[in-house]
Formats: C-alpha cells, sequence, structure tokens
C-alpha cells in the first residue's frame, strides 16, 4: 500500500465511511477507491483536489509530504457554519432543507461551539 493509499483508507476511516460511501461524495467507483488505497491506481489530478477538498487537506498531506496541520475545532464549526449559510439545495436524509432548517442547524452548532468555548476558556481544542 502506497503512502497516499493509506493517507486516503486512515481518513476514509476516520469519518466513518466506506469505500462506496466515499466514491460516491467524489464521484468516482468504489472500486476505483479500493485502488487508490491500494496503490494500483493513482487519482488523476481532478480526482485529487476533490479528495483534498473532501477531506480538508492538503495535496502535500496525502501525497506524505507533510503532516496534517492542526486546526482549531472553532475554526472547523465557523468554515462549516459559513459553508451551510452560503450552500443553497442541500438535503438531509435525501430531501431537501428550507432556510428555517438551515438556520436551526447553524444555531445548534454556534451552542455546540458556546458550550465548547466555555469549558476550554477562549479557545476551542480537539
Amino acid at each position: 500500500m502506497s503512502i497516499l493509499g493509506k493517507n486516503i483508507q486512515q481518513l476514509r476511516k476516520s469519518i466513518g465511511l466506506t469505500q462506496s460511501e466515499l466514491a460516491k461524495k467524489i464521484g468516482v467507483s468504489g472500486s476505483a477507491v479500493g485502488m487508490y488505497e491500494q496503490g494500483r491506481r493513482e487519482p488523476d489530478n481532478d480526482i485529487m483536489i476533490r479528495l483534498c477538498t473532501f477531506f480538508g487537506v492538503s495535496s502535500d498531506f496525502l501525497l506524505g509530504r507533510e503532516a496534517a496541520a492542526q486546526r482549531e475545532v472553532s475554526d472547523i464549526f465557523d468554515e462549516f457554519t459559513r459553508t451551510l449559510s452560503n450552500q443553497k439545495c442541500l438535503m438531509m436524509n435525501g430531501m431537501p432543507i428550507n432556510d428555517e432548517e438551515r438556520s436551526r442547524i447553524v444555531d445548534a452548532i454556534n451552542v455546540v461551539k458556546a458550550i465548547i468555548s466555555g469549558q476550554h476558556g477562549k479557545t476551542v481544542e480537539g
């Protein structure tokens, strides 16, 4: 198994996805993900960008050239709530969510962020 394959597999498993589920999210076949993980095939540039975007890592990290940068959980919450706020046509369990539901999700994330921030002082740690 290549470093790239190990990193893809580790990231996929860390968020509880099967190869098939990851494949759907990045627009490839399940067997392609399996081959990436086994080192029998390398993703092209477009798929590499999709993988990096999906996992929130650099191509250097996926290729084993750098360690994953530590990130503040609060930054991840902020990034996620911005994405939720700006992204239209989102679905939950196959059903579209409306603006009110989207707002409630963002509010819930902000409540969790405030609770964790209160427990850890001014910064949120992972």
